[in-house]
């Protein structure tokens, strides 16, 4: 007891300490303040804003949160003795201007502080996304984000069922489907969500019961109907991410329409034979003004121009790779992590196992998005396009 007491003596002497209200004063100038509680203590609560990292991993993630050494760190614990070792530990690293709490998270929070009351995993979601949970970039903060997530897939098909399984296993909480079409058996050449005796059941029923059971812990909310102008403002609203799987032009312009209008990242997959497309249609985007759809296809192709699936045929394992990537950007805009596919558009052959990406400009002169839009009210391109 004494030499821990000497030790702690020594670790003030070295680790400057501030009470809470000087912390919150430090943090509202810039401050990062770093809880390192472990889960179960941060289910009653954390301070606003801060970065949660369990004491265990500090050393191992700290960087990837604070890469400069020169950046002001709070860290506090629930009392005000494990950030104080914690605090000595970041010095070694190389921090220059770190600061202990004392009296940690419980005097914070009589002090009446702000407090945040995170969503914090359950053993059986620690268990399931475990190696999500080792990732830095992800973690358990990125992964309460996933569960709290809402994904719209329109399209239970080819793309669809690709970006809707592995979505649905990496925990997305609440996934809507739209699709008005049934099961065909031509359909089980690529479409993975579906199976042989589920033919002639609605898409949307035969993906829930597919997604379900690979994890049954999360959202599935389905609408066996058609997108249509009247029904798209109502559909999407609330929606994070929406993942466009459509195979016909109609669709297409409607959802960019729709994602523009309400500001929601549109993350567009479709594929022809053996060649596939995938970008980010977001205009909204902070980081740089990206294109919507209408700024690379300004109006739909005549019908005779835009032929389906069904007409043209596609290679049964191509909605794979193209449907993959569209769930790997939706995961990316959902934990605002990496360099989503705005601005650019990546086109995939097949036959030559290539990649090429080529660069997508926002259109000043778009229709949709542009600096002054002449496409500002909803249009059915229903009879002008090829559907199946």
């Amino acid at each position: 007891m004494i030499a821990r007491q000497r030790r702690l003596a020594a670790l003030k002497e070295t680790v400057p300490e501030i009470n809470p209200g000087e912390a919150f004063e430090l943090q509202s100038r810039g401050a990062i303040l770093v809880d390192i509680r472990e889960p179960d203590e941060i289910a009653a609560g954390s301070p606003l804003s801060a970065e949660r990292i369990v004491r265990g991993f500090l050393e191992l993630r700290i960087e990837n949160k604070i890469p400069s050494l020169d950046q002001a760190v709070l860290v506090m614990c629930a009392g005000g003795t494990r950030s104080l070792f914690a605090a000595r530990d970041l010095q070694e690293l190389g921090y220059t201007d770190v600061y202990s709490v004392a009296g940690g998270f419980n005097a914070w929070k009589n002090q009446g502080l702000p407090v945040d009351t995170p969503r914090v995993l359950t053993p059986a979601e620690r268990e399931r996304y475990g190696r999500h949970l080792t990732i830095p970039e992800v973690g358990e903060d990125g992964q309460a984000r996933l569960l709290n997530s809402t994904v719209l897939m329109v399209g239970a098909g080819g793309l669809g069922s690709p970006a809707a399984f592995y979505l649905a296993a990496a925990g997305v909480g609440t996934m809507i489907l739209i699709d008005d079409d049934v099961v065909d058996r031509s359909n089980l050449q690529r479409q993975i969500l579906h199976t042989d005796d589920r033919v002639g059941t609605p898409k949307v029923e035969s993906a829930r019961a597919t997604l379900t059971a690979l994890n049954p812990a999360i959202n599935i909310v389905t609408h066996n109907t058609r997108l249509t102008s009247a029904n798209v403002d109502e559909l999407f609203t609330g929606v994070d991410v929406v993942v466009d799987g459509s195979d016909n032009f109609a669709t297409r312009y409607l959802v960019n329409d729709a994602c523009v209008k309400l500001g929601i990242p549109n993350v567009h997959g479709s594929i022809f034979r053996f060649d596939g497309q995938v970008s980010v249609f977001w205009p909204g985007y902070s980081e740089r003004r990206g294109p919507c759809y209408r700024c690379l296809f300004p109006e739909p192709p005549p019908a005779d121009m835009a032929p389906s699936c069904a007409e043209a045929g596609v290679l049964g394992v191509l909605p794979g790779i193209i449907g993959t990537l569209e769930a790997i950007e939706t995961v990316k805009i959902l934990l605002a992590i990496g360099d989503p596919l705005v601005g650019r558009l990546m086109v995939y052959d097949a036959l030559r196992q290539r990649f090429t990406e080529l660069k997508v400009e926002h259109n000043p002169e778009c229709p949709r998005c542009g600096d002054g839009p002449r496409v500002t009210e909803y249009v059915d391109y229903v009879e002008m396009c090829a559907v199946a």
